[in-house]
This record gives C-alpha cells, sequence and structure tokens, in this order.
C-alpha cells in the first residue's frame, strides 16, 4: 500500500474532518427542521381532533361547567369534580351496579359512561331526588321498609328503582327482581330490597293517579 507523506495525510484527515463536521450539522438541521415540522403537524392534527374539555352538564336540574378528560368517567366526573358523592363507586367495570344514576330517565351505569357522552342530556343522582326536605317516594319508601344494611349500594338501587318505576310502575315483584338484577347488594338485603320497591311503586302509582 503506497505510503502518504505527512502533508497528503494532513489534509486528507482535516477533509474528512471538515466533512464529518458538515453531516453532523446537516444532520442537526435537518433533524430540527423535522422536528418542528412532525411537531407542527401534531399540534394540527390534536387540535382537529381534540375533545373540548370544559363542557357544560345538565346535573339535576342546573347546568355545570366542569373541566373533563377525554377518558374521563361520568362517576368520576360526579364524585371527585362536582362533589356529588352519592354517586358510589364499587366495582368500577359495569358489574355492581352502585353507580347507577339516571340519563334521560333511564338507569345507566356511569362507571362506564364517559361524561362527554352525556353532554346535551339530563343526568339524575341521588341528590337530586328529594324537593328540599321532602323525600323522593322512592326514599321514603326505603325508610319505611329499613331495605338496606350497610346501605353502600342503596344510591345505586334506589335510582335503579325510580328509572324502573317511572317506567313500568305495576311490575310484579318477581318482575321487579329481575328489573333490578343489574344491581348487587354485598349484604344480601334483597327481601327488604324488594319491599322497598314494591312499596316504592305504590307510592309512585299514588302520586300520579
Amino acid at each position: 500500500m503506497e505510503k502518504l507523506d505527512l502533508r497528503s495525510r494532513v489534509e486528507r484527515s482535516v477533509s474528512r474532518r471538515t466533512f464529518i463536521k458538515g453531516v453532523v450539522a446537516t444532520g442537526a438541521t435537518v433533524s430540527a427542521g423535522a422536528y418542528v415540522l412532525r411537531s407542527s403537524g401534531a399540534s394540527t392534527a390534536s387540535a382537529q381532533g381534540a375533545v373540548e374539555r370544559l363542557v357544560t352538564l345538565r346535573v339535576n336540574g342546573q347546568d355545570r361547567r366542569v373541566d373533563v378528560m377525554k377518558q374521563e368517567t361520568l362517576a368520576m366526573t360526579l364524585r371527585y369534580k362536582l362533589g356529588l358523592t352519592g354517586t358510589k363507586i364499587g366495582c368500577d367495570r359495569a358489574d355492581c351496579g352502585a353507580c347507577t344514576v339516571l340519563v334521560d330517565g333511564v338507569p345507566k351505569y356511569s362507571c362506564s359512561l364517559l361524561t362527554h357522552q352525556v353532554r346535551g342530556a339530563e343526568v339524575t343522582t341521588i341528590e337530586g331526588l328529594a324537593n328540599g326536605d321532602e323525600l323522593h317516594p322512592v326514599q321514603q319508601a326505603v325508610v319505611d321498609e329499613a331495605g338496606f344494611q350497610c346501605a353502600f349500594c342503596a344510591p345505586g338501587f334506589i335510582m335503579a328503582m325510580v328509572g324502573t318505576i317511572q317506567e313500568s310502575p305495576s311490575l310484579t315483584r318477581d318482575e321487579m327482581a329481575h328489573a333490578l338484577s343489574g344491581n348487587l347488594c354485598r349484604c344480601a338485603d334483597y327481601p327488604k330490597i324488594l319491599n322497598s320497591a314494591m312499596r316504592a311503586a305504590e307510592y309512585m302509582r299514588s302520586t300520579t293517579a
């Protein structure tokens, strides 16, 4: 292999060094440009596909303005953003019914509903049932029948009863048991719960007669 003199080796090394520095500088410039372009594109896409976080919800007859994350459930919003802690979070996977609320009068598991899904709907929680000091007929029936033991599941059951009786006020006991089967009681007070539900149906029929 032909030997290079010192001058040639210096010129070659300088040339390589210059070349490498140029590549690094150019690469950095390109990378920075690409980053800016990607960031700009991401921001545009994000803005186009964004879900508005500050929303207005109709809850218990009032419009409530609240900051809601994209994947936030209604149960989380009600309890931790609006302070409506009567809505319980039990299983958090639509099994126990402790989080049941009414959405446009229909019982729904609030742990499996995104808050953004109920925009424009009327949401009713256990706090929205009583009229001042006057209990809702279902609440009064539960008190009269001593329907629950620990009562953790009571708000969800009561909301399910309200929605069910409003839809079908003359159910038999077996039909009522089937209608409320989506709610679970860890204390297994089902006979007393059904007593409450049947009494509640009587009260609600008398108020609408």
